[in-house]
C-alpha cells in the first residue's frame, strides 16, 4: 500500500534498522524519550491480527517476544510495554517499550501526557542498535 507510512518505514528510517525477521521488520524509534523504544511491524500490509493465518500470527508473536527479550537484556527495565493499536497508522505494528520505575510517567501509559522528543546523536543510535542486535543472537 503506497500511502501507508509503515509500509515504507523500513526504507525511510533505514538508519534505525535493527533486524529483518521472517514476518516483520524491527527498528529503533527515533524518539528515545523512553530508552530502547522499538517498533516491530509486519512485512505484509494488514490491519488486524485475524487477517493473518494462524501459523503466521503465531510466528509473529514469537518475533515480538524475541525482540522484547533482547530489549529486556540490553536495557534491564522494570517492565516491557507492548502497544498494538493501529488507529492512527492502520498497519499491524507493535510499540515495544522498556519502562523504568524511575520515569516521570511511571506507571502510566507512554501516551498519558505529552513529553519532549528526545533525539540522540547518530553514534548513540548505532550503539543501541548494535547492542540490541547482539542480544538477539
Amino acid at each position: 500500500m503506497s500511502d501507508c507510512q509503515m509500509c515504507s518505514r523500513w526504507e525511510t528510517d533505514s538508519d534505525l534498522r535493527i533486524v529483518e525477521l521472517p514476518h516483520s521488520y524491527v527498528i529503533l524509534n527515533r524518539d528515545q524519550f523512553f530508552p530502547g523504544y522499538t517498533l516491530l511491524f509486519t512485512k505484509m500490509h494488514v490491519t488486524e491480527l485475524f487477517h493473518l493465518d494462524c501459523d503466521v500470527r503465531g510466528a509473529l508473536m514469537e518475533e515480538v517476544s524475541f525482540v522484547a527479550k533482547a530489549l529486556y537484556s540490553v536495557f534491564n527495565p522494570s517492565k516491557i510495554n507492548y502497544e498494538l493499536l493501529g488507529n492512527m497508522v492502520p498497519h499491524i505494528h507493535w510499540h515495544i517499550v522498556p519502562r523504568f520505575s524511575s520515569e516521570l510517567l511511571w506507571p502510566r501509559p507512554i501516551w498519558a501526557e505529552p513529553h519532549p522528543e528526545l533525539l540522540l546523536p547518530s553514534d548513540t543510535y548505532r550503539q543501541h542498535i548494535e547492542n540490541i542486535r547482539s542480544a538477539l543472537i
